[in-house]
């Protein structure tokens, strides 16, 4: 926590923020990720993401390398290819980190996901038309939604 001017705040260790992807398989399922998270105390939904230039990938880590990365880590798919749709600060009030939502392409399965040890990922992969729907069901179950979940969609329609 760090305090400047009477405003308290978060302060990333990692200069390069965090990365959000959104991806659709070639069957027309978007991909989301079931997480218990902490800080909320509480599973949530969010598109799979991960930070940029964390430890284990370096300095030389980019936002594009770090999506790559933890696709393939927290869904099991590899992209052919990804770009940059928008970023800007996650939460501009609380945090000095930065979001870079990215849009993956040409999914192929690879592996079962669920993440690097400890983080006990859920992949949900959700037919595009049902996606409102299922987003409801998981709110109605308990889940809290990633508010960045509806940005991403609004970029996808």
């Amino acid at each position: 926590m760090q305090e400047r001017n009477g405003w308290e705040f978060v302060s990333r260790t990692n200069p390069g923020g965090a990365v959000v992807i959104l991806a659709v398989t070639p069957q027309q399922r978007l991909l989301f990720v079931e997480q218990y998270r902490i800080p909320v105390a509480a599973p949530t939904i969010e598109f799979p993401a991960g930070l940029i230039g964390d430890k284990a990938a370096g300095s030389h880590d980019t936002a594009i390398s770090a999506a790559h990365r933890e696709l393939v880590e927290e869904t099991g798919y590899r992209a052919e290819s990804i770009e940059i749709l928008t970023a800007g600060p996650s939460s501009a009030g609380m945090s000095s980190e930065s979001v870079i939502m990215v849009r993956a392409r040409g999914l192929i399965k690879v592996g079962d996901g669920g993440g690097v040890d400890g983080e006990d990922i859920t992949v949900h992969e959700v037919p595009l038309p049902q996606v409102d729907a299922w987003i409801d069901a998981k709110e109605s179950e308990g889940c809290l939604i990633d508010a960045k979940l509806y940005g991403g969609l609004y970029l996808l329609r």
